[in-house]
């Protein structure tokens, strides 16, 4: 079974934010402190919308030529609305 590049480094980021949600999580077991744990999960979504990107990006660079530029430019939006829907109060 061969893995194409792209594919590759997609599942590569995927478990590394995996890992670091998971040691964020045993962090906050460790500290035992709301506080502690809030400033945390505040680092932490720093780290979700932009793995959701650079994946996104990795996989439109992938299929260049393969979807229609419609696809592609609607996709971008609606992750960015996505991220800009996050950050509103």
């Amino acid at each position: 079974m061969s893995l194409d590049k792209l594919l590759l480094s997609i599942i590569v980021i995927r478990i590394i934010s995996g890992t670091i949600e998971i040691s964020a999580a045993f962090l906050m077991f460790k500290f035992n402190d709301l506080y502690k744990a809030f400033v945390i999960n505040s680092l932490l979504a720093f780290v979700g919308p932009g793995v959701l990107l650079l994946t996104t990006f990795i996989g439109l660079y992938g299929l260049a030529g393969k979807m229609s530029l419609l696809k592609a430019v609607l996709l971008v939006m609606g992750i960015l609305l996505i991220i800009i829907s996050l950050r509103m109060k």
